[in-house]
């Protein structure tokens, strides 16, 4: 009877690996195709832009251009939902007379394709191709923005471009430490496809670089933006913010946009 047990045990926690192995692009992507909004909803003009990637995807974009332009914000947001639900952040960013070009990965909104972890890295490839070789911005007056999912797309990109700062805003460690969190007691590094590995690049980016996190970040544990930071070569500054992960940014209101301007003001 008891060997019965843990025979049952076994091959129970054996399917769980097999699921968890199995769903990983659906547990860490959440893509939306509807676009709901459009920057000309909140009064801003922006330009539709169509980018092809190195491997032939054919990504969607906005750039929203600000007069006075201090730079560019080339934006990687987060792993649900699509460019749309990113109007507060494009609007803080427009009046800090901040440009903004940010897109959706392969299968978030009008983009084609299904996300992967090289899939997005091309994404972004493309986005900065765009930035310096069409609209001949000079690398120093770009912005690599990433918010949690985007944060590791960003820190890619600043770790083959020198663009002028970088902002890690929500970020993890890592696919696998990040996995901890919701299976402690399944072998989350052996069995990952998706690596994300932001902590092994954050000392090779030689930018300017500002950690952004809320201790009451309740997805990202606030524990993986101070070991980024810790982790961080020179220059590089942390702004402690307040509320949740999705909304922190808005409920920290002043206190971010003025450590976001500060920190824009004295690097860039």
């Amino acid at each position: 009877m008891i060997f019965i047990i843990f025979i049952s045990l076994v091959l129970g926690y054996l399917v769980i690996l097999g699921l968890v192995y199995i769903r990983q692009d659906s547990m860490i992507y959440y893509p939306i195709r509807e676009i709901s909004n459009t920057p000309g909803d909140i009064g801003l003009n922006f330009e539709d832009v169509t980018l092809k990637t190195k491997d032939g995807v054919t990504i969607s974009a906005w750039y929203i251009p600000a007069q006075h332009e201090r730079g560019v914000v080339l934006f990687c947001h987060g792993n649900a939902g699509n460019i749309s639900h990113r109007l507060d952040s494009i609007r803080i960013f427009h009046d800090l007379k901040l440009s903004v070009l940010i897109f959706d990965y392969r299968g978030y909104g009008r983009s084609e394709g299904s996300p992967t972890e090289e899939g997005t890295y091309l994404d972004a490839e493309s986005v900065w191709d765009y930035l310096v070789n069409i609209k001949h911005i000079s690398p120093e007056k770009i912005i690599l923005f990433g918010r949690s999912l985007g944060s590791a797309v960003a820190a890619e990109i600043a770790l083959n471009h020198k663009a002028g700062v970088l902002i890690i805003e929500s970020g993890f460690t890592s696919i696998p430490d990040f996995g901890r969190k919701f299976f402690p007691y399944l072998p989350v590094r052996l069995i990952t496809r998706y690596h994300y590995s932001t902590i092994d690049k954050v000392n090779k980016i030689g930018i300017p670089k500002l950690f952004i996190h809320s201790p009451q970040d309740e997805v990202i544990p606030f524990e993986h933006g101070v070991s980024l930071f810790e982790k961080a070569s020179e220059p590089k500054e942390f702004l402690r913010i307040t509320g949740g992960h999705n909304e922190g940014f808005l409920i920290s209101g002043k206190a971010y946009i003025e450590g976001l301007n500060g920190f824009i003001s004295k690097y860039l």
